[in-house]
């Protein structure tokens, strides 16, 4: 398994990650991706350590808290052979500040996490979301002196619009903060947004870029294709997922998944195995993260390493994915590109 460096931190960490979205279970949403319990979790981790993959990302909002409790057992006695991220914004309890990025709500979700992981350390910490009402800089001072209480070791964000993330890497840089060497960001062959603004903005600051549902909200797989019907196993049965979820329309899916199948015709590769190859060439990945239900599904994920897309089959999905730019972006490369070149 490759490592790449984190942004401009010193830690490294594998190509491929493992998300731990699919374990608990315990709700209507999280259901829909998967209930391992601690028996199927430890074999999964077996696995990924096997393989090389010792980065395993969750959030305490992954099945109310149970992923978090999950993963803790099955990393039990090992704990130095794995590198733990997870997250915290979003609500998790009833009260007016069980919610956010306030002092009080994240001590709170460290002192959460780090009792329901079975460990005294979280190696990177991440904000789930971007907050607009607590103060950029209460935030950043709070994740600062956690890391500086051996609490958390890299602080990161995930899912922050272009200047959410500036402006809080300039208030770092302002006040000796702290920070973010990651952020956890959606990308992928159906959504390339990601490239608008925050690739240029990961490669200017050394940010390193960790993506989520890399498969497009399980939409390449390979099991959806024109004038068929949905698989029976599929997040996308449940339609709390699908509302939440980014939207996609149906024909740009199928021409995607058109070009993907031309390629593994040529490659013998999956039609996953090719769009996660796919994102670990682009400029600022550090990481991308895999999920599975099951054996069969992680060993097949895994099959996105050790080999390379051609330059012409790159090119293929990159037109087939192609969307076309909004403002100011159409007119950045149409029409001063010697002096604003594209990131890709």
């Amino acid at each position: 398994m490759e490592h790449r460096l984190l942004g401009r931190s010193g830690l490294k960490v594998p190509a491929l990650s493992f998300g731990t979205a699919t374990f608990g279970g315990t709700n209507e949403f999280f259901g829909a991706w998967g209930s391992s319990d601690v028996a199927a979790a430890t074999r999964l981790v077996d696995i990924c350590l096997d393989a090389g993959v010792n980065l395993f990302d969750t959030a305490d909002v992954y099945s109310d808290g149970r992923a978090e409790e999950i993963l803790g057992r099955a990393i039990a006695g090992r704990r130095d052979q794995v590198l733990i991220s997870t997250k915290a914004t979003f609500r998790f309890g009833t009260g007016p500040n069980d919610v956010g990025s306030s002092r009080h709500h994240l001590l709170r979700s460290v002192e959460g996490s780090l009792r329901r992981l079975g460990t005294d350390y979280i190696d990177l910490f991440q904000l789930h979301a971007f907050d607009a009402q607590t103060p950029i800089e209460e935030a950043l001072a709070t994740l600062d002196g956690l890391v500086r209480a051996g609490k958390i070791r890299y602080i990161g964000c995930s899912n922050f619009s272009g200047w959410h993330l500036m402006k809080s890497l300039a208030i770092s840089d302002q006040r000796g903060f702290e920070r973010y060497v990651a952020h956890q960001a959606y990308y992928s062959l159906l959504e390339r947004s990601y490239e608008w603004e925050l690739m240029p903005l990961a490669l200017d600051q050394g940010v390193g870029t960790i993506v989520w549902s890399p498969l497009g909200w399980g939409r390449l797989t390979g099991k959806i294709r024109r004038n068929q019907p949905r698989p029976a196993t599929s997040r996308l049965n449940s339609s709390l997922v699908v509302d939440l979820g980014p939207p996609v329309a149906d024909e740009y899916l199928y021409r995607v998944v058109d070009a993907l199948d031309v390629i593994a015709a040529e490659t013998g590769k999956t039609v996953p195995q090719i769009a996660l190859n796919w994102l670990l060439r682009r400029p600022s990945v550090s990481s991308v993260i895999i999920g599975a239900r099951n054996e069969e599904q992680l060993r097949q994920n895994l099959g996105a390493v050790g080999w390379e897309l051609t330059p012409a089959q790159i090119a293929a999905l990159d037109a087939a994915s192609a969307v076309p730019l909004p403002s100011p972006y159409f007119h950045q490369r149409g029409h001063f590109s010697e002096r604003n070149p594209a990131p890709v």
